[in-house]
């Protein structure tokens, strides 16, 4: 990761490493540790774009409903949809 990218979690940069690794596997670029500036735009960019598809899967959303049990209450609910291919 360049360093213009800041990670929310430092610790999780090992990880992110790997992730992009793979991405560059999958999609047949090249990729190696240390400098890659020998690669085209075009491969950089179908490496993130590997990767932005595989963390788009996974779809969140939280909202508010009435309790169908206590009336004039509410709860909270969190939905989580994974796309899998």
């Amino acid at each position: 990761m360049t360093s213009g990218n800041k990670l929310n979690v430092p610790e999780a940069r090992n990880a992110m490493e790997q992730f992009k690794m793979q991405a560059a596997s999958e999609v047949g670029v090249p990729l190696k540790q240390g400098y890659n500036g020998d690669l085209t735009s075009r491969q950089a960019g179908s490496i993130g774009g590997q990767m932005v598809k595989k963390m788009s899967t996974i779809r969140t959303a939280n909202y508010t409903r009435a309790d169908r049990t206590a009336i004039g209450h509410e709860i909270k609910v969190r939905y989580i949809a994974t796309i899998t291919i």
